[in-house]
Parts: structure tokens; C-alpha cells; sequence
């Protein structure tokens, strides 16, 4: 099973959840601010991601205070777990980030 890590209020995210299941895909979303990423998950999500994983153009990314504007990935989505870009999708091995032609050809 493939779990989607994002907001589900997200649009790319419902966009990316729908796709998945119109393929038959089994697909889970996860929001990640009723259902909280643990630390590790944190960690893992930056290990492969790096500072691609925080969206530095989001509202919630303008809204740091310049000190966490500076700090470490796994400080800003920490600190407010909407500023990761989204949707981060897993099966536990693969990850990917986003929602693009070639995420969606990844998955299917």
C-alpha cells in the first residue's frame, strides 16, 4: 500500500489520491496535522529530500520568524508540519516528492 503524506485540504495532494485510485492503486492519505509525522518520519522525509522538502514559497514559510527561517528542514516542519512541500508519497521503500508527470508515471 502506497500512503500519502500531505493535508487533505491540499489540493495537489486530493489530486494525487485520486489519480493513484482511479488507476487502482491501493492509496492512503495521511494528514499529517490530524495524524502528526514522528520524528523519525521527519527525519527520514529530509534525509531524502534535503531543504527541497520545506515549500519556501508558502504562506506558512513566510510566516517563520527569521531564526526558523534559518534553522534546519527538520526544524521548520517541526515547528509548523504544513510548510512540507506535499504530497510526500511512500511504500515504505520509495519516496517521492510532489506531484509531477513523472511522479505519477513513478507510481503507476
Amino acid at each position: 500500500m502506497i500512503t500519502i503524506l500531505g493535508l487533505s485540504t491540499c489540493d495537489t495532494t486530493k489530486l494525487a489520491l485520486k489519480t493513484l485510485t482511479q488507476k487502482g492503486i491501493e492509496a492512503r492519505l495521511r494528514d499529517i496535522r490530524a495524524e502528526p509525522l514522528s520524528d523519525q518520519e521527519i527525519d527520514r522525509i529530509v534525509m531524502e529530500f534535503g531543504d527541497r522538502a520545506v515549500n519556501k514559497q508558502s504562506t506558512t514559510y513566510r510566516s517563520f520568524s527569521a531564526f526558523l527561517r534559518e534553522s534546519e528542514p527538520e526544524a521548520q516542519i517541526k515547528a509548523q508540519a504544513a510548510v512540507m512541500k506535499r504530497p510526500v508519497i511512500t511504500d515504505g521503500t520509495t519516496w517521492t516528492l510532489g506531484w509531477t508527470p513523472e511522479t505519477e508515471a513513478r507510481w503507476s
